[in-house]
C-alpha cells in the first residue's frame, strides 16, 4: 500500500493532512480504520521497522478492536477482551499510557494475559490513549516481537501521534454513529457476543472459571486450526439451535418495554 505522502512524492504532508486523505480515499468507516491502523504502525515504529497495531474503542461498556493492521493484531487485542483486562483496556479506561517492556517479565494482569500474547511471538506492548472528549474511549495498541521496542523515542512518537490524530478519530467515530457504516461496529460487537456466550457455556458444562473456559476454547481453536469465532458460533448453535443475536439500544432511542 502507498501511504499518502508517498503518493504525492516530493510534497510533504502533515500527519493530519495524511489522515484526512485516508478518510477521503477509504470506501467506508471500517476501511478507514484499518488503513489508519496500518498507517499508525508505520508512523510510530519508524521507517524500516515493523509493529502490529490495533485501535480499541470502548463504548456503552463494550470493547472492540475497530481497526487493525493485520489479523494477528486483532487476535492479540481480543485476548484482553476475553480476559476483561490488559494494557489497551487500562489505557482506554483510565486515559493513560501503559507500557509492557517485556511480556516475559509481566504480571500486572495475571499470568494468563502475558503468556497468551507471548505465545504469538510477541515481547513488548505499548498502549496510548486517544482523547475523544466524551465521544467514546479509545487507545492505540502497538505490539512488537522485540523486547523494549517502545522505549524512549518510539514512545514519545506514539504520544505525539495520538494527540495529533485524536480529533480526526473523534470526528470519524461521531460520523460513523450517524451513518450506515455504524453496522461495521455492530458486527464487531456481535462477534464478541458469541464468544462471550461460548465462554459461559463452557463454564457451565465444565464447572470452571472464566479463565479456564477461555483456555479450553483457545486450545480448541489452536489445535483445530479454526478461528475462535467459528468455534464459538458452532458451540452456541449446538446448544441453542439458532444463531446468537446482540441486543442493544440504538443511539438516540429508548428501549421499549
Amino acid at each position: 500500500m502507498l501511504l499518502p505522502d508517498e503518493i504525492l512524492g516530493s510534497v510533504p504532508l502533515s500527519t493530519v493532512d495524511q489522515i484526512q486523505n485516508l478518510i477521503l480515499d477509504s470506501a467506508d468507516f471500517e476501511d478507514f480504520l484499518n488503513e489508519l491502523a496500518r498507517f499508525s504502525a508505520h508512523q510510530v515504529a519508524g521507517a524500516g521497522d515493523d509493529a502490529l497495531c490495533g485501535i480499541t474503542l470502548l463504548r456503552d461498556r463494550k470493547a472492540a478492536t475497530i481497526g487493525w493492521s493485520s489479523d494477528s493484531a486483532r487476535e492479540v487485542d481480543e485476548i484482553q477482551y476475553r480476559l476483561s483486562q490488559g494494557p489497551c483496556l487500562t489505557a482506554a479506561q483510565e486515559e493513560r499510557e501503559v507500557y509492557v517492556p517485556d511480556l516475559f517479565d509481566e504480571d500486572r494482569w495475571g499470568p494468563d494475559y502475558a503468556s497468551a500474547v507471548a505465545s504469538h511471538g510477541l515481547r513488548s506492548v505499548l498502549s496510548v490513549p486517544f482523547h475523544l472528549q466524551g465521544e467514546a474511549q479509545a487507545a492505540l495498541n502497538l505490539y512488537s516481537d522485540v523486547p523494549h521496542k517502545f522505549d524512549g523515542d518510539v514512545a514519545a512518537r506514539a504520544r505525539g501521534y495520538t494527540r495529533e490524530i485524536s480529533q480526526a478519530l473523534r470526528l470519524a467515530v461521531r460520523f460513523s454513529l450517524h451513518t450506515d457504516s455504524a453496522t461495521n461496529l455492530r458486527a464487531t460487537l456481535e462477534s464478541r457476543t458469541v464468544i462471550d456466550m461460548a465462554i459461559g457455556i463452557v463454564m457451565a458444562q465444565n464447572r470452571c472459571n472464566q479463565e479456564a473456559a477461555v483456555k479450553i476454547l483457545t486450545d480448541a481453536s489452536s489445535n483445530g486450526n479454526v478461528k475462535l469465532r467459528d468455534i464459538a458460533t458452532s458451540l452456541v448453535q449446538s446448544v441453542g439451535g439458532t444463531k446468537s443475536r446482540t441486543h442493544f439500544e440504538e443511539p438516540g432511542r429508548r428501549a421499549v418495554g
